[in-house]
């Protein structure tokens, strides 16, 4: 069975970008505002954290 921990989304509107954290299990919400240029970075950032999950041996978490 899954249990989703944490959520998050990025918001823009009218230029501006806000992320959305939600810690589900304590059921808090965060915002906070990010600048476009980490927003441009962010499939980068995600490639790079991928390709490095992938590359460290399974536990048998995932």
């Amino acid at each position: 069975m899954e249990t989703l921990l944490y959520a998050a989304e990025l918001v823009e509107e009218n230029g501006t970008y806000t992320l959305v954290f939600q810690d589900v299990a304590r059921d808090t919400v965060q915002t906070t505002p990010v600048p476009k240029s980490m927003v441009d970075k962010l499939p980068v950032f995600l490639a790079a954290f991928s390709a490095k999950l992938n590359s460290t041996p399974s536990r048998g978490r995932w």
